[in-house]
């Protein structure tokens, strides 16, 4: 080539270039462009990330067993209360032999309320009962062969017959007699007095020597105020009323009862028990507790402390032993039951027809 057509291509070239502008956003949008592909490679390689998560959770969710429910609690089923044993009734003969009773007690008479009709009477002597109407009052003895009797044509004495012997002594005894009670050793007699100059408890034994103890008004008595034994027969027992006022419609409120020598009829002490209790076999033979009358119902209280430990169907018991009462259920035909303290029956005893109307006395056989 020529020296005149080289530098003419040389002066076009520089031409051309002269007129080229760089552009200045093109590596920016490189740089952008590339940022948005990292971003979106990211965010693919995340989401793929988390589908592969899913994808491997997902069929552990699906396929894992569901837990079972926990068992149901079943609800607790009261304990049934069990039946008490029930024995058979007497046969027509039961006048033959005495009637044992739960506990190993005996009937030892029975008359109608009030003493009026006649009755049954058990001879110990021969093992059988006798009937008899010719006395308004019959009170056999806990042991031995002795009977009280009282007629109202004799209000102030007491007739003692011996029924092994068959002979029959009267004591006077006094006027405005009440409450005639054996003693639990069977040797003396208890009666209320309520002569307006002396009111207060006579004690009568077998032979007929009689102690006669006033006591005054110093011991507040209202509703049925007659004497009772204790269990061991060394104290006689007076309720005691307490709190004001008088509601016809309940017993006045008992503050506690009254004890006092049978000897000498001194006060010992106050026993706070809130109600009246029927004779010696409402205490308990360790003295502990006593079953007494309340003001609506009867109870089963501590002695030391006057605590009520639950009521009872009956008020008229006998402590057979230290956990063992017997006693008359108070509807129904009367049958005997023996219960344990709280008055749940163990044991149920008929009792033969001609003994479901009338009053009975019940000993140790």
């Amino acid at each position: 080539m020529s020296r005149a057509l080289d530098a003419t291509l040389r002066a076009a070239v520089h031409d051309l270039a002269d007129g080229v502008r760089p552009a200045p956003d093109l590596a920016a949008g490189a740089l952008g462009r590339g940022r948005r592909l990292r971003r979106r490679r990211r965010v693919t390689a995340a989401g793929a990330a988390l589908l592969a998560v899913v994808a491997v959770t997902l069929p552990f969710v699906l396929l894992r067993p569901v837990p079972a429910a926990p068992p149901a609690t079943p609800t607790p089923t009261p304990a049934a209360t069990p039946s008490p044993t029930m024995l058979a009734a007497p046969g027509a003969n039961w006048t033959a032999k005495p009637l044992v009773l739960p506990g190993d007690w005996v009937v030892t008479r029975a008359q109608v309320a009030g003493g009026s009709g006649s009755g049954f009477l058990l001879d110990r002597t021969r093992g059988r009962y006798l009937t008899t109407d010719r006395y308004d009052g019959i009170y056999p003895a806990p042991t031995g062969s002795l009977v009280a009797v009282t007629d109202e044509a004799r209000p102030r004495d007491v007739g003692l017959i011996d029924l092994s012997s068959g002979k029959t002594r009267w004591y006077e005894v006094g006027r405005a007699l009440a409450g005639l009670q054996w003693s639990p050793d069977g040797r003396r007699l208890l009666f209320t007095t309520r002569q307006l100059d002396h009111f207060g408890f006579i004690v009568v034994k077998t032979d007929g020597t009689k102690h006669t103890f006033p006591i005054g008004r110093g011991y507040p008595c209202s509703d049925l105020c007659n004497f009772t034994w204790t269990r061991d027969g060394r104290e006689v027992v007076l309720p005691q009323t307490g709190g004001d006022g008088h509601d016809e419609s309940v017993r006045d409120l008992r503050r506690g009862v009254q004890l006092f020598s049978a000897d000498d009829g001194r006060p010992t002490r106050l026993v706070p028990v809130p109600g009246d209790p029927a004779g010696p076999d409402a205490w308990s033979p360790d003295g502990k507790l006593v079953v007494v009358l309340g003001q609506t119902e009867p109870l089963l209280v501590e002695t030391a402390t006057g605590r009520v430990v639950n009521p009872l169907p009956a008020a008229n018991v006998a402590w057979v032993s230290a956990d063992r009462l017997l006693y008359r259920r108070p509807n129904g035909s009367g049958d005997f039951v023996l219960a344990d303290p709280t008055g749940r029956e163990l044991v149920r005893q008929p009792l033969p027809k001609q003994l479901v109307d009338l009053e009975l006395t019940v000993a140790p056989r």
